[in-house]
């Protein structure tokens, strides 16, 4: 496994707000040609203008004759051929429905996905749009309100034109952000199931009081959202609603969504868990939790403005409320462990696995047990009655 740093001038984000080596090597121009010799209807790549700092694949801008690629390399541990594919046919069902996706190119035997030696490739053509958020890392804020309302407006667009898309749930894979343990009947037992496969995480738990956690921290949580289950309709959804996920469009009277990106953790989830997920990425400064002097934690104004723009495609009835309510404080749970298993199984670093369970798994649902948690939640359900 290539697993090589960047080097001093080529950093990632990684679990804090300090850059640090990346978990895979960056894509070399020798590489990127080789990958095009499977693509007969592009040109030679003469340069690579950028590396993308997220931390969980290699990613490169690339400049040919007479465009601009953006290519995507994955270890095969982390998604395989069979993988991207679940994620490139949501993307294309979207952009049949209108929704301003990323163009996948295709390339011999009209593939989207290649596998060559232990990595697996996507290329898609570049996206419209300023990416004005390049540099920010996961849970940071909107620059301005009016980026929130638009991001809520797209999100809706893009569960209404999902509505048509059939695929049954992902199987088993490496950072997803699937929604199964809190979903059932018994979260308690759909725990164990979702452990049961993932033999790196099942280790690792062994030396964790997971079972305690789960109990004292997370079924209470569970137990407000276990009678609102059955407003969550299936839906495939997107599932990492981050501005950095998004391409912007500032130049008209109103800021608007020009593209949407990177759809590595989309599944089988639902409209609510999606919403509350984008709440949970935007809204709240996780990294600042230890800055005593740090009082604003979560940026109100821009949540009011993230759910005024998703109701104005899709208002939501008093019992959705109350499950965004509820599932707030667990929405986070099963992308947490499948980190852990990434960490443990596959980049082998037991201290980023620790800070993934203890701050991320445990400490964010532990957070809606305090003060400044169960304000936002009671903003929530007072703001549906007003």
């Amino acid at each position: 496994m290539n697993r090589e740093g960047n080097g001093p001038d080529l950093l990632s984000h990684g679990m804090g707000t300090t850059l640090v080596r990346p978990d895979w090597a960056p894509i070399t121009l020798e590489e990127v040609n080789q990958l095009l010799s499977y693509y007969p209807e592009l040109e030679e790549a003469s340069e690579l203008t950028w590396h993308s700092p997220r931390p969980f694949s290699s990613a490169t801008i690339v400049i040919t004759a007479t465009e601009r690629l953006f290519v995507k390399r994955h270890h095969h541990t982390v998604r395989d051929v069979a993988g991207l594919l679940e994620e490139h046919r949501f993307i294309r069902h979207l952009r049949t429905q209108g929704i301003p996706v990323s163009n996948i190119v295709a390339g011999s035997d009209d593939l989207t996905a290649f596998a060559l030696q232990e990595w697996t490739y996507e290329v898609h053509r570049l996206a419209k749009g300023d990416d004005l958020y390049r540099d920010a890392v996961s849970w940071s804020p909107f620059l301005t309100e009016d980026h929130a309302y638009a991001a809520g407006e797209a999100l809706a667009l893009l569960h209404d034109a999902a509505e048509g898309f059939e695929a049954p749930a992902r199987p088993v894979r490496a950072l997803v952000s699937s929604f199964s343990i809190f979903a059932s009947a018994d979260p308690r037992k759909e725990m164990a199931a979702y452990i049961a496969p993932r033999e790196a995480l099942g280790k690792y738990l062994d030396s964790r009081s997971w079972e305690q956690d789960l109990e004292t921290v997370f079924m209470p949580f569970y137990a407000k959202l276990a009678p609102l289950l059955d407003v969550l309709n299936p839906l495939w959804t997107h599932n990492d609603w981050h501005a950095s996920n998004l391409l912007w469009n500032d130049s008209d009277e109103r800021s608007g969504v020009e593209s949407i990106l990177d759809f590595g953790l989309a599944d089988r989830t639902n409209a609510i868990y999606d919403l509350a997920t984008a709440i949970e990425r935007n809204a709240i400064e996780w990294l600042a939790l230890d800055d005593q002097e740090k009082d604003d934690i979560v940026h109100y104004a821009q949540l009011e403005a993230l759910l005024s723009g998703y109701e104005s495609i899709r208002p939501l009835s008093s019992k959705e409320t109350a499950a965004l309510v509820a599932i707030l404080p667990l929405v986070h749970a099963e992308f947490a462990l499948s980190e852990m298993d990434y960490f443990m199984g596959i980049v082998k670093s037991k201290s980023n696995t620790d800070l993934a369970y203890d701050s991320f798994w445990l400490g964010h649902a532990k957070w809606f047990q305090g003060q400044q948690g169960q304000d936002l939640l009671t903003y929530l359900e007072q703001r549906a009655t007003e």
